[in-house]
């Protein structure tokens, strides 16, 4: 069904004449003609009685009415779901508990007139396509690509730094200092399940192992932070890492310790990735939101790969 033509209808509907109808519409009286005869056509019934004061619907003019007015509301509200600034910010934040999805919160907290869709994609590879085709408008990711490079349409800067700290149980033999430092951890088993091999946070623990000499170990299936945190509180040989950014509810009763790394610390190095051409002026409000809320990057007594995003 053309569209047009059931606008014309409605046109006519409303003014009574064809004439106005046109005018309107900005278009002629015999287009407005050939628009209405042919939606006749396919609908397969007369739509208007020609009168001395203009036109007025059949029957069937009448009961199609309403309907060919909600079509028309449909398709306003089909353009303006996509239209750029109309249509909700989508982001990827990887995580509910992450540091994206708290960098998110803090967005939404400063400009809550904004809409939100936020998302969640484990890998990069297809937030990286979620972007590039517009599914998604951007993407918090720690890294590069671990061995490539972005496309070239994908823009990225360096949002925030997380540091790196030591969970373990009480009874670790590390549970009682007040900080350790990286190579103080070489020898003890940081278990880290979930590290998916070719993705952007395994591609980070592995250069830190390769430059202290630890030992992370991803054995075992992912059962969520939950069971981490009860599988690291009740065994004395394990400890894992935790995000400074990322939020968990402590279970009570576990007599789990945060220990801070230091010398150096290690950090997680987390970017906002959009599409160059992205028109939505959201992201625009995103960006600058980030850039205020940042601290300052490369703080000295730090550890990151050489292959992050760059800044």
């Amino acid at each position: 069904m053309d569209l047009e033509a059931v606008r014309t209808f409605a046109a006519v509907a409303g003014a009574g004449q064809f004439q106005k109808a046109a005018a309107d519409l900005s278009i002629t009286q015999q287009a407005v003609s050939k628009r209405i005869a042919a939606l006749e056509r396919d609908l397969g019934v007369r739509l208007f009685h020609r009168t001395p004061r203009g036109a007025e619907p059949t029957i069937d003019g009448q009961a199609f009415l309403p309907h060919a007015r909600e079509l028309l509301r449909v398709a306003e509200r089909a353009v303006a779901s996509v239209h750029a600034g109309r249509r909700p910010l989508r982001v990827d934040v990887i995580s509910s508990r992450g540091a994206g999805s708290g960098l998110m919160r803090g967005f939404h907290r400063a400009h809550p007139e904004i809409e939100l869709d936020v998302l969640m994609l484990l890998e990069i590879e297809a937030a990286v396509g979620a972007i590039e085709s517009g599914a998604i408008d951007a993407s918090f990711r720690a890294v590069a690509m671990p061995g490539g490079r972005l496309p070239d349409a994908i823009e990225s800067v360096r949002v925030a730094d997380e540091p790196l700290q030591l969970l373990t149980g009480p009874g670790h033999a590390l549970a009682g200092a007040r900080s350790v430092t990286l190579t103080e951890l070489a020898g003890h088993r940081i278990w880290m399940p979930g590290l998916l091999p070719g993705s952007e946070w395994a591609a980070y623990y592995d250069d830190l192992v390769a430059g202290f000499g630890l030992t992370i170990e991803a054995t075992g299936p992912n059962f969520g932070s939950d069971a981490l945190l009860d599988t690291v509180a009740d065994t004395p040989a394990l400890a894992t890492f935790m995000g400074g950014l990322t939020r968990l509810v402590w279970p009570a009763g576990h007599g789990l310790r945060l220990i801070p790394v230091t010398d150096p610390v290690p950090v997680y190095p987390h970017a906002l990735l959009w599409h160059r051409d992205n028109p939505h002026p959201a992201l625009t409000a995103l960006r600058a939101h980030l850039a205020a809320a940042s601290p300052g990057h490369d703080a000295p007594g730090t550890w990151r790969p050489d292959w992050v995003v760059p800044h």
